[in-house]
């Protein structure tokens, strides 16, 4: 049983918004007048079934979760036509391919709340712009933090007018309740007119933008529910905390700075003064409920208890990077009834990654606390996995971060605590991974920590991630550090994703001359050692899987001196069954591709074969046997100048087969069956069509839920009946019918199957 599933309409979202291409369709967008766009220019996206309407809260869950996937374009954004959709709370994030033409879309909507974090190519102005009249005088919740007030390359910076046009549109928002303009160029002058203009602003975010006074506030002090004043650098406190003293019915107040921000450094303003001034405020802020002072020094344990006692109502107190975080009343009272901050306790360090996803420092700090007690948990924990992620997300560029957190996620994702996570949140901590891994390429002990986590079975099998983006950076790893302990897990790792990815995407890989010289200096060195231990065994299987149906990989194995290299695996470790599978399963996607068997007709790579087609090992015997077939299946004529004759081989071939015992389990898998079909069509020896139906009876029968699908779809049943007309070799014929008859079979209606008429469906 999975740990925290996600629900059936979350699966549906998170479904649709991964596969927009599958339910929706492009189709030129109409003009500015109306008419359509000429071919090739402006697109939108509609749904191609057009009686699909999604009423307002799934409208408003597929956008905010496209958007969170960094997935929101122009065209995505059309999407959200009138027509198909409601939308009265807007979350866009990760909006970086954002533009005023998209965000039109959002004009017929009747909006309340609008979240726009990060807007990048537009600014604060043009978002209003693209708002109609019903939402820009009913608009009661506005969120625009990190977003620009100038456009692109033009600087705002000493600038008074240059943010003046955003502000005035601003001021145009006269319902509006909330404002959040963090991290912006948002100033003291900004904070002036939008304080006299906006006669229902009670709840504000100015936090780490250019307020150096907050005096404006004093006009709209009585309906201050909220203010959150976050590393504001170089606000005067002592007139902060006359202003705040007047705010009679404020609720939630954010002080909370960055220890090494560097702030507060005006005379007789310093922390230490201004703090204590606050806290010695009793009688002030009566109705405060959430009181954040965290990063701040001076704090007087006496003044603070004071504080606490004459709030009665208090119910939240951050305290992220304070020495009183560690009081016995913050971490052992049982009575204390306020939730805390902090990194005193593993409740207060959950408390600040839940609370600080934005505020890099906080992020840091916290997931340092936290990598000490995720060492020795038993239980999965997904809900601080559920914590941990988004400032990750949010700071991958933070090394800091991306250091404690991939440690962290490795701590709760391993061993069996994995196997009881849901594979939502596994693939998101793979993905998150995978960033840190290319942002950080050459950091070793980052690199360890994220191949520690991929190198999982619950992960690589049953996680649905990009493998081949996984697979590429763990061979750049490879090849980038010479670490024993992460080569190992780099080899195991790509030995598992070379099998699960397509021939496309291993012909990409393996065609890449370095990662091949690294997989098989390894073998070179294994060789030198004469051990045959994990690694030796996972980079064979690497090579083995990497080299599947892929021509042009066997190719750049054979250019860097891969066959001599592998006749001395085969001589120095004769006799061992595991090396000698993954050697000749290798060697036999080699004899698959015709232009390339030259480079196997070597006498003394036939004498080797000849002795394996009969080893006790049925798989080493098999792929010998394969081998053999391949070569065969050119006739005599491709082995005249060979000592080993072309009669003497295709009898053993035989003999090898026919003494055969079917194993209980599946000895090999197949990506497809196309490399058996010149096989079934070769009429020189019935031996080669023996080997070739021998297998694909082999795979059938012990997967035929796999393996019937597969032949069918690739048209192999009609080769095999006219194999069964043709052959006039009974065993070949008696196994084609066997094949024949287990298709049938697994092709066969079941009671289960019935047909559903289709109906078109309204999603409401």
């Amino acid at each position: 049983m999975y740990d925290s599933p996600l629900t059936l309409q979350r699966n549906c979202i998170d479904f649709i918004s991964m596969n927009l291409s599958a339910v929706c369709r492009t189709e030129p967008a109409p003009s500015a007048t109306g008419d359509q766009s000429p071919p090739n220019e402006q697109h939108r996206y509609v749904f191609k079934d057009s009686d699909v309407f999604f009423h307002q809260g799934l409208s408003q869950s597929l956008l905010e979760t496209i958007s969170e996937q960094g997935r929101l374009t122009d065209e995505v954004l059309s999407l959200f036509d009138t027509r198909s959709t409601r939308l009265e709370r807007v979350t866009i994030k990760n909006a970086a391919h954002v533009s005023t033409q998209g965000l039109r879309v959002l004009r017929p909507h009747n909006i309340h709340e609008l979240e726009a974090v990060g807007l990048v190519r537009v600014t604060v102005n043009d978002l209003i712009s693209c708002l109609g009249e019903w939402t820009l005088s009913n608009l009661r919740s506005l969120n625009v933090s990190e977003a620009a007030f100038t456009p692109p390359g033009v600087s705002s910076f000493g600038n008074r007018l240059a943010s003046l046009p955003v502000v005035i549109s601003l001021s145009k928002l006269r319902n509006l309740r909330v404002l959040n303009v963090s991290f912006t160029e948002f100033d003291t002058h900004s904070l002036e007119i939008v304080a006299g203009d906006l006669p229902h602003l009670s709840v504000l975010d100015i936090s780490q933008t250019k307020v150096t006074d907050i005096s404006a506030l004093k006009n709209c002090a009585g309906r201050m529910i909220s203010l959150n004043l976050y590393n504001l650098r170089q606000l005067d406190m002592a007139t902060a905390i006359n202003v705040l003293s007047c705010m009679a019915n404020l609720k939630n107040l954010d002080i909370s700075c960055d220890r090494d921000s560097g702030q507060y450094t005006q005379e007789g303003s310093g922390p230490q003064h201004s703090i204590r001034l606050l806290l010695e405020e009793y009688e002030s802020l009566p109705n405060l409920r959430s009181f954040d002072i965290s990063g701040r020094e001076g704090i007087d344990i006496s003044d603070l208890r004071a504080f606490i006692h004459t709030h009665p109502s208090l119910q939240f107190l951050g305290l992220a990077e304070t020495e009183v975080c560690y009081e016995s009343m913050f971490t052992n009272s049982p009575t204390l009834s306020l939730t805390v901050s902090g990194c005193g306790t593993e409740k207060q360090v959950l408390e600040s990654l839940k609370r600080y996803p934005e505020r890099r420092f906080f992020v840091q700090k916290s997931l340092y606390h936290l990598y000490s007690y995720t060492q020795n948990m038993n239980e999965p924990r997904v809900d601080i996995i559920e914590l941990i992620l988004p400032g990750m997300q949010k700071h991958c560029r933070t090394l800091g971060i991306q250091m404690a957190a991939t440690a962290c996620l490795y701590n709760l994702s391993r061993g069996q605590l994995g196997q009881k996570i849901h594979p939502i949140w596994l693939k998101k901590i793979v993905e998150l991974t995978l960033t840190a891994m290319q942002n950080y390429p050459k950091h070793q002990q980052l690199q360890k920590n994220t191949l520690l986590t991929l190198c999982s079975d619950r992960i690589l099998q049953d996680v649905s991630f990009n493998r081949y983006h996984c697979a590429k950076l763990v061979l750049d790893s490879l090849v980038f550090f010479d670490d024993p302990a992460m080569n190992r897990m780099s080899v195991a790792i790509c030995s598992i994703l070379a099998a699960k990815i397509s021939t496309c995407e291993t012909s990409s890989l393996g065609a890449e001359p370095m990662y091949m010289k690294r997989l098989l200096r390894i073998v070179k060195a294994k060789i030198t050692e004469g051990n045959v231990d994990i690694m030796m065994k996972f980079t064979l299987s690497a090579l083995w899987n990497l080299t599947d149906e892929s021509p042009k990989t066997c190719s750049v194995f054979l250019s860097l001196g891969g066959m001599e290299l592998f006749m001395k695996v085969l001589a120095i470790f004769e006799g061992d069954g595991s090396v000698e599978t993954k050697v000749l399963g290798l060697l036999n996607n080699i004899a698959e591709v015709a232009q390339l068997r030259v480079e196997l007709m070597k006498d003394d790579f036939l004498f080797v074969l000849r002795k394996l087609l009969h080893s006790q090992h049925i798989d080493v015997s098999y792929f010998a046997a394969g081998i053999v077939a391949h070569l065969a299946s050119d006739g005599p004529e491709a082995w005249r100048f060979n000592m080993c004759t072309y009669e003497d081989m295709v009898n053993e071939l035989g003999e090898a087969v026919n003494s055969w015992k079917s194993p209980e389990t599946e000895m090999v898998a197949y990506r497809s069956f196309n490399p058996f079909f010149p096989l079934l069509e070769a009429r020189i020896s019935p031996q080669v069509q023996l080997w070739a139906v021998w297998a694909i009876h082999h795979v059938c029968s012990k997967n035929p839920k796999r393996y019937c699908a597969m032949l069918i779809d690739e048209k192999g049943i009609g080769l095999l009946e006219r194999l069964l007309l043709n052959s006039g070799d009974g065993t070949v014929e008696g196994i084609c019918t066997q094949i024949l008859a287990i298709v049938e079979q697994d092709s066969a209606p079941s009671c289960h199957d019935k047909q559903i008429p289709h109906q078109q469906q309204v999603i409401v």
